[in-house]
């Protein structure tokens, strides 16, 4: 009898933790039985909006990022969906299919694919012409961000925006995971005097917002006052960064090769502002900093003992094969992040320039001014002042502490435009 029981209570414990299992797998539903699953912007208009884009002539305004789930790019998607006309291809910075390197631009071409106009957003035309617009009655934007502030694609999206609403044609922007999440915001904010390509509008360094809330941003409270729909996400929370998605990483351009690249960019890449390598030509850029005259051994101990939470520093070496240093041997350090939640990638790059200067006062060098006596590292920064007190031998805490206020009017502006909270 006691046998009996013991095997009855087996069965029993099996089957609750079988439908368990089960129900932890089993997509949430949306309160009338439908299954709902994580999408894509791309993937909720074609499942459930494609009225938007039937019986319109459709520019795409897109790159290698713009794939769906089972990275199938967007451009054939669409081209061969009987119901949707696609009739031109916009491409940003490093192209739509994504073969040119930082600052190369790209001719008007046809695309091999589908025989469709390819049209470069970058260099010479920023924004869309009106003779680029011609066959087009809707533009679509899905592009891959990387959720800092000088990464170009955003400003892409703002001009293609502009074009949109001085000629009448409606724009909706696919959205897309912000990879480091949505839900801190660091850095300071951009002055307007230094404004430029990489950093076109008063947002800070890491803004924590995906494309879409960053087109309903600058579209209102910047006044572009373009006919803008966002296409939201479906599954997608602040909480999660792209690890926490099913979605593969697409590298965004030929140096952002990894999502560990995304997450040290914010910082990492004010570094290019300097006569430092910031890793470009090698397998680990933004990983990578150095220089032939840096010695790596003591600059790595030196960023470890200021111990900022979530990261270590390796001495390394490494030979760039192209821009700066190319083919020269320098030494550095690797940035290995430890713990993502805590992080601050700006942070972390302040400490870095600010080390550097200190340690190499004959060598280390800022780039140079401009006829305006703006330095690309100020375009970077966002600001003139933050590198006069880095000369000054001012701390990293006393600067950041200086843009605190600017960083709070941020944080509550950006509340009206979250779409996911």
């Amino acid at each position: 009898m006691k046998k009996t029981w013991m095997t009855l209570l087996t069965l029993i414990f099996a089957c609750i933790s079988f439908t368990y299992l089960v129900a932890q797998d089993t997509p949430a539903t949306n309160g009338k039985g439908k299954k709902q699953s994580f999408q894509l912007g791309v993937e909720a208009l074609l499942s459930d909006q494609k009225d938007l884009v039937k019986g319109k002539r459709i520019g795409l305004i897109t790159n290698p990022t713009g794939v769906d789930q089972q990275l199938n790019s967007i451009v054939d998607v669409l081209y061969k969906d009987p119901e949707i006309e696609l009739t031109a291809l916009y491409g940003p910075e490093h192209g739509v299919r994504g073969d040119a390197q930082a600052g190369e631009y790209v001719e008007y071409y046809i695309d091999e694919q589908t025989g469709l106009p390819v049209y470069s957003l970058y260099g010479k035309t920023r924004k869309p012409t009106p003779e680029m617009l011609e066959n087009v009655d809707l533009l679509l934007f899905d592009i891959q961000d990387v959720g800092t502030r000088f990464y170009t694609y955003i400003y892409t999206m703002a001009y293609a925006m502009e074009a949109a609403q001085e000629n009448n044609i409606p724009f909706v922007v696919l959205d897309r995971p912000n990879p480091l999440g949505g839900q801190k915001v660091e850095g300071p904010v951009l002055d307007p005097a230094y404004k430029s390509f990489v950093g076109n509008y008063p947002i800070p360094l890491r803004h924590g917002m995906t494309v879409g809330e960053l087109a309903l941003l600058f579209n209102e409270a910047y006044d572009i006052d373009a006919d803008l729909t966002v296409i939201q996400m479906n599954g997608w929370k602040r909480s999660m960064d792209y690890s926490d998605t099913p979605l593969s990483f697409v590298l965004p351009s030929p140096n952002m090769p990894t999502l560990d690249t995304a997450f040290v960019y914010p910082g990492a890449a004010l570094i290019e502002g300097t006569n430092i390598s910031e890793g470009r030509g090698t397998t680990k850029p933004f990983e990578l900093i150095g220089a032939p005259f840096i010695n790596s051994t003591a600059f790595a101990e030196a960023m470890n003992n200021i111990h900022i939470p979530g990261v270590r520093f390796r001495a390394a070496s490494f030979t760039p094969t192209f821009s700066k240093h190319s083919g020269t041997l320098s030494h550095g350090i690797q940035i290995h992040v430890t713990n993502k939640k805590v992080y601050d990638p700006v942070t972390t790059g302040l400490h870095i320039v600010k080390t550097l200067h200190d340690m190499y006062p004959d060598d280390f060098q800022f780039r140079a001014e401009n006829s305006a006596g703006i330095s690309f590292f100020d375009n970077l920064i966002g600001n003139g002042w933050v590198r006069e007190e880095i000369e000054r031998g001012t701390s990293v805490a006393a600067i950041e502490k200086r843009w605190k206020n600017e960083l709070k009017a941020f944080k509550h502006l950006r509340k009206d435009y979250l779409l996911y909270r």
